[in-house]
């Protein structure tokens, strides 16, 4: 089961968080048949959103991230919920695979190292906030940590990593840690992390070797009280309904919904993110505009 830990030192100077995203991602990859590039990318935002998200305080607040790069993946797009929840999707599904010398996946020129990354807060109360950087890599966790530091200021550390068998593209394992210094934190704190960062192993390496996410955080943190401030099961969970869709209708002109219906006399909506069809017939779609005249 896919689950997400959030740690804190006892003297409240840095919160560490670690996230095993494995089914999420799996279910991306099945979903959306993704291939290994686009599972690697796609399962880098979807774990580091869910992280995002499951900082958020308000009961029904959500986050969006989306990441518009120049790469042949084209745009992408995770939306989590304050439970760490999370959905997504990827404009090119199919976009070849490329490795690097040593045989890992290349998801930088996939992704595109010019472009912007999204941040999109929205707390239920009024207008969402919105942050935006450019990308500095592509490589999704390097941009991750660029937009904490240059639109929140707030110094942080982000590792994600999805495994993939080399053989057939299989997942294998897929993480995430996020770390990030409080208000109050002390020079010798920041030095400490920082020397522990450098001798810390890469997300999946530590999974593979057994370490759960109370291990990750311990060694991320080492020469600190750590406390855990809380665990929440995650998971790959869209929010998209039949009745969402007909709220959706709202905003279109009668007569675009009338050229929507197809030649079995049907309009067809699919779901970006979870790629669920919801059928309305002819009959169903007069009825609607009637119904939108009468109110």
């Amino acid at each position: 089961m896919d689950k997400i830990i959030r740690c804190i030192t006892s003297d409240g100077s840095i919160m560490a968080s670690a996230i095993c995203s494995t089914n999420i991602v799996a279910t991306a990859q099945q979903v959306h048949n993704l291939s290994p590039v686009a599972t690697a990318a796609l399962g880098r935002l979807l774990t580091g959103a869910s992280l995002m998200g499951a900082q958020l305080k308000q009961q029904r607040a959500a986050l969006t991230v989306r990441v518009d790069g120049n790469g042949p993946l084209g745009v992408l797009v995770a939306s989590a919920t304050s439970q760490g929840n999370v959905r997504g999707f990827v404009k090119n599904p199919n976009c070849e695979t490329l490795h690097y010398e040593n045989g890992h996946i290349n998801v930088g020129k996939a992704v595109g190292n010019s472009g912007s990354l999204y941040v999109v807060r929205d707390y239920g109360t009024g207008e969402p906030y919105t942050g935006v950087v450019e990308l500095v890599s592509g490589e999704i966790a390097e941009d991750i940590t660029s937009y904490y530091a240059n639109s929140e200021q707030i110094p942080t550390v982000c590792a994600l990593g999805v495994l993939l068998d080399k053989e057939d593209g299989d997942l294998m394992l897929a993480g995430g840690m996020l770390i990030q210094l409080l208000p109050g934190a002390l020079p010798e704190d920041c030095d400490k992390l920082e020397a522990n960062i450098k001798k810390l192993e890469s997300v999946t390496t530590m999974m593979a070797k057994g370490m759960n996410l109370l291990d990750m955080c311990k060694a991320a943190l080492a020469g600190f009280e750590v406390e855990v401030l809380d665990e929440m099961p995650v998971h790959y969970y869209c929010t998209c309904s039949r009745q969402r869709v007909e709220q959706s209708f709202a905003s279109i002109p009668d007569e675009q919904l009338r050229e929507m219906i197809n030649s079995t006399g049907n309009v067809e909506a699919v779901c970006h993110y979870c790629n669920k069809k919801y059928k309305f017939t002819e009959k169903e779609i007069e009825s609607f505009i009637v119904s939108r005249k009468n109110r």
